[in-house]
C-alpha cells in the first residue's frame, strides 16, 4: 500500500469493537495520529470486513483478526455471554499474531489502541511491550459511573431515587445507563459496561471521544487518578478544524447512505424547518413507541426526514409513508454529518447515541432526547441539563414516548418560549467543539502528548490542559 512507502514515525494499532459506533471514533482519532506522522492501522473482525464500505482514498491500513465467528459474527454466537468469551479466547490469539506479522513486515507496532470493552487486550499488548492505550467510546459521565459500580462504590441494585457521584452532577437512578438502572435486561451488556474498568490501573492512557469543556467537572476528577486524555469531537476534519485534507466522512461505512435523495430533498425546503429523525444502526424501537412517533410527527405538522432502517419498515402505520409525503421524507439510511449540516435542519430527534449526540453538539444542531437503552439516559440527561442545547422527552409508565409528548417536545425547541436559548446553547457548543480539536485546543494538544508518548520523547512536567 501506499502507507509502507512512507517513512512513518512510529505505529499505532487500533482495535474497535467491531460496530459502526465504536469504529468510527477511533478512525477519527486514527486520522489525527496520520495527520501527525503515526502510522495507524485499524483492526475489525474477518466477518465485518466483508461487509464494509472502505473509502479508497483512506491513508489508514486495515487488517482482520477472528472473533471465533467468521461467517457471521455476533449474530452466529448462542449469546452474547457465547460471543464475548469466545472473543477473547480466539480473539487474544489472532491479535498476537498479526502483531507478530506487522512486526516482521518493517513497520512494528508501538501501542495498542483498544476498544474499553476488550479488557483482555491489555494483557496482549503487555505481551509485546506496547503502550497500553484504552479508547472509551462512551461519554466520561458513563464511564465514571461504571468505575464506581465496579469498585463497588456504587451499589446496584440501585436503592435510592437520586445518584450522587464526583463530577457529575446530581442524577435520577432512571438517568444512568439502563444496565445499571434496570439489572433485570441485558445482563451481559451490564458486564461488557461495567468490565471495562477491571484493569483501569494498569493502562498507560485512557483516552475519550470527548472533549474538556464538553465533560469538564467529571475529565478533571479523572485525569487526577489516571492519564486520561480527551481527543474530541471525533468528527471529520472538515465539519470542524478543516487541518485535514479530505476528511470530510468517517471513511469506512457499513452502510451505503442515500445521499443523493436526503440531500435534493432537504434544498426545496425553508431554514431551520426540517426535523431530523434517526435511532442510529442498533436501537430497534417497539411497534406502538414507532407508530407513536410517526403520529406525533404528523401531529407537530413540522417537516421531518426520518431514517428507518429496512428491517424496521414494518412498524410504521399502515400508508404512513403515502399520508405525510407532503411533509415527510422517510429514508432507509443517510448521510448523517451532510443532512445535520444542512440549513434546513431545525432538530434531531435522536436516540441519543453518543456519537450522535457528539455530531449535533459539534454541528450546533439542538435535539429532542428519546433514549432508549444503554448509555443514552445518561446523554440524555446531559443533552437536557448540562449542555442545555435540548429538550428530553418524557415517557409514560409504559416506557413509551406518546404522540403528544412528541409534538409538544418538537414544538418547544423549533419555535416554543425555550427555542431561542437552545440554539444560542448548540452555537455556542459548536464554537467550543471547533476550538477544542484547532490547533493549540485541549484535545489537540493531548493528541500532541500522546503523539510524543509515543515517540518515546518526554514534555515539561504537568500539563494545564485536559
Amino acid at each position: 500500500m501506499e502507507n509502507d512507502q512512507r517513512a512513518w514515525s512510529a505505529h499505532a494499532l487500533a482495535f474497535p469493537f467491531p460496530a459502526q459506533g465504536h469504529i468510527n471514533p477511533v478512525l477519527q482519532f486514527c486520522k489525527r495520529l496520520v495527520s501527525k506522522g503515526i502510522k495507524a492501522t485499524l483492526v475489525t473482525t474477518r466477518f465485518l470486513s466483508k461487509s464494509i464500505h472502505v473509502d479508497p482514498s483512506s491513508n489508514i491500513d486495515l487488517e482482520t483478526i477472528s472473533d471465533g465467528f467468521d461467517e457471521g459474527g455476533h449474530a452466529q454466537a448462542e449469546s452474547v455471554e457465547a460471543y464475548v468469551s469466545t472473543f477473547k479466547a480466539v480473539g487474544s490469539e489472532t491479535l498476537a499474531n498479526l502483531i507478530r506479522k506487522l512486526n516482521d513486515s518493517g513497520h512494528p507496532v508501538n501501542a495498542l489502541i483498544y476498544d474499553g470493552t476488550f479488557p483482555w487486550a491489555l494483557d496482549v499488548a503487555k505481551q509485546f511491550g506496547l503502550l497500553k492505550v484504552m479508547f472509551c467510546t462512551q461519554s466520561c459521565a458513563v464511564s465514571i459511573v461504571a468505575y464506581h459500580v465496579q469498585r463497588g462504590l456504587l451499589r446496584v441494585p440501585l436503592s435510592g431515587p437520586v445518584v450522587s457521584i464526583p463530577g457529575l452532577p446530581l442524577m435520577e437512578a432512571a438517568d444512568t445507563p439502563s444496565f445499571i438502572y434496570d439489572l433485570s435486561t441485558y445482563t451481559a451488556f451490564y458486564d461488557v459496561l461495567v468490565n471495562q474498568f477491571i484493569n483501569i490501573d494498569e493502562t498507560d492512557w485512557i483516552l475519550h471521544s470527548s472533549f474538556h469543556k464538553m465533560e469538564e467537572e467529571v475529565v478533571d476528577w479523572m485525569a487526577k487518578r489516571w492519564r486520561l486524555r480527551t481527543i474530541g469531537p471525533t468528527v471529520p476534519s472538515m465539519y470542524l478544524d478543516k487541518r485535514i485534507e479530505s476528511d470530510k466522512s468517517y471513511a469506512i461505512n457499513l452502510f451505503k447512505p442515500n445521499a443523493s435523495a436526503c440531500i435534493n430533498w432537504l434544498h426545496a425546503k425553508p431554514v431551520a424547518s426540517v426535523v431530523y429523525v434517526s435511532f442510529g444502526s442498533v436501537a430497534e424501537l417497539g411497534v406502538e413507541q414507532t407508530r407513536e412517533l410517526a403520529w406525533g410527527l404528523k401531529g407537530s405538522n413540522c417537516y421531518f426526514l426520518w431514517v428507518v432502517r429496512a428491517t424496521e419498515l414494518f412498524k410504521l402505520p399502515e400508508n404512513f409513508v403515502e399520508e405525510t409525503k407532503e411533509k415527510g421524507l422517510v429514508v432507509t439510511w443517510c448521510p448523517q454529518l451532510e443532512v445535520l449540516t444542512h440549513e434546513a435542519i431545525g432538530c434531531f430527534l435522536t436516540h441519543c447515541g453518543f456519537n450522535s449526540v457528539l455530531e449535533a453538539l459539534s454541528l450546533g444542531v439542538p435535539m429532542v432526547a428519546v433514549p432508549q437503552w444503554s448509555d443514552q439516559p445518561t446523554n440524555a440527561k446531559y443533552v437536557e441539563d448540562v449542555w442545555k442545547m435540548g429538550i428530553r422527552a418524557k415517557p409514560d409508565e409504559e416506557g413509551i414516548v406518546r404522540r403528544e409528548v412528541v409534538e409538544v417536545c418538537l414544538r418547544e425547541v423549533m419555535e416554543g418560549e425555550k427555542a431561542k436559548e437552545i440554539r444560542d446553547n448548540a452555537r455556542n457548543w459548536k464554537r467550543l467543539s471547533k476550538e477544542a480539536i484547532d490547533e493549540g485546543g485541549t484535545s489537540d494538544k493531548n493528541i500532541d502528548e500522546f503523539v510524543a508518548a509515543l515517540l518515546g520523547k518526554t514534555i515539561l512536567g504537568n500539563c494545564d490542559f485536559i
